[in-house]
């Protein structure tokens, strides 16, 4: 099993914080999204992974690409990196991988966490994974038969069809079929929104009479902004803290402070006066003082004083000591 993660763009909604690193780099619960994404899809496959494909800007550079390739061999896989260097579309993407597109695979675009617990249909063409969700007119949506299986991808439909949204991520019994349906895509110009995209593949292979089923995930999370990064956060956290995972380092130094759960609190991380949590990660080497943090994502090595923030995002090497609270200011900013 491969598993591709096309994740070329920085992330332009999430600025100041992807002016320095690369959003699916962002850590949530002190850990990169793209590490967690990738664990929990081995997680759920429960199956060898053979190699893990990350499809990047090339600007990203040697340091993101050997962190990447780190992941992959984590899981005991190989890791392979491959560029996109033009935004055209998750299509294109997806074939600038197009060496490592061969066997089964998962495709995962690398913005969105999930949880999910669900047994993979190894004998479907294809399985797309969907959640659940209130708003179907504001997502791409599947439509399914009487037999549960997809026969269409509807793109924000104006009247109902279903309330499965797509999630982008997608399982293929034989990825080279997609592979050879995404090269009809590009040599004929089929283009949507300025950009090729995947569903004009998969809907090829719709026309095919290939078998496609849905995958439901209990949790969707998306990283898009930072307030959604920020509820992420939050969630996560939860989800950790319940599975009884062990998140407040050891060694942090606590002087007359208080931790309210759930927290991810990090190596060398000093707390002076200060009440954190709940919903709190403050990344390596952060320093609070005179502070509360609550609903918050803090990376590495920050300084905060005097502080009282909630629904705040704050980046590596930062120092803030003010009365501002709903902060997002990305790495070695100062606000005094």
């Amino acid at each position: 099993m491969k598993i591709i993660v096309p994740m070329a763009g920085r992330g332009s909604r999430l600025r100041p914080h992807t002016l320095t690193i690369p959003k699916p780099l962002i850590p949530i619960a002190g850990k990169p999204i793209v590490h967690r994404l990738v664990e929990d899809i081995a997680g759920v496959l429960n199956q060898p992974i053979e190699e893990v494909a990350f499809i990047i800007h090339e600007s990203f550079g040697k340091k993101v690409e050997e962190e990447l390739v780190a992941i992959a061999q984590k899981l005991g896989a190989k890791g392979t990196i491959y560029y996109q260097n033009e935004a055209l579309g998750t299509g294109h993407a997806i074939m600038c991988a197009k060496e490592s597109l061969s066997g089964s695979a998962v495709i995962a675009y690398a913005d969105t966490l999930i949880r999910a617990d669900f047994d993979l249909d190894t004998s479907a063409d294809s399985v797309i994974w969907v959640k659940q969700v209130d708003q179907p007119e504001a997502f791409g949506v599947v439509n399914l038969n009487a037999n549960g299986e997809i026969i269409e991808l509807v793109e924000k439909p104006k009247e109902f069809v279903s309330d499965l949204a797509v999630i982008g991520i997608y399982y293929f019994k034989d990825v080279a079929v997609l592979k050879n349906e995404l090269q009809v895509v590009l040599d004929n110009n089929i283009i949507h929104g300025g950009e090729y995209q995947i569903n004009d593949g998969i809907k090829q292979m719709m026309q095919k009479g290939m078998k496609f089923v849905p995958g439901k995930v209990d949790e969707w999370m998306d990283c898009g902004n930072k307030d959604v990064t920020v509820d992420t956060n939050n969630r996560m956290l939860g989800f950790l803290h319940n599975d009884g995972e062990h998140l407040v380092d050891y060694d942090v130094k606590l002087e007359n402070s208080t931790i309210i759960p759930p927290c991810y609190i990090g190596e060398d991380v000093v707390l002076i006066n200060a009440t954190v949590g709940p919903n709190v990660s403050l990344g390596k080497g952060c320093h609070v003082v005179n502070s509360t943090i609550k609903n918050s994502l803090v990376q590495t090595h920050s300084n905060i004083k005097n502080a009282n923030l909630d629904n705040a995002m704050i980046g590596n090497h930062a120092t803030f000591d003010g009365s501002f609270k709903s902060i997002s200011i990305g790495d070695y900013s100062v606000l005094e």
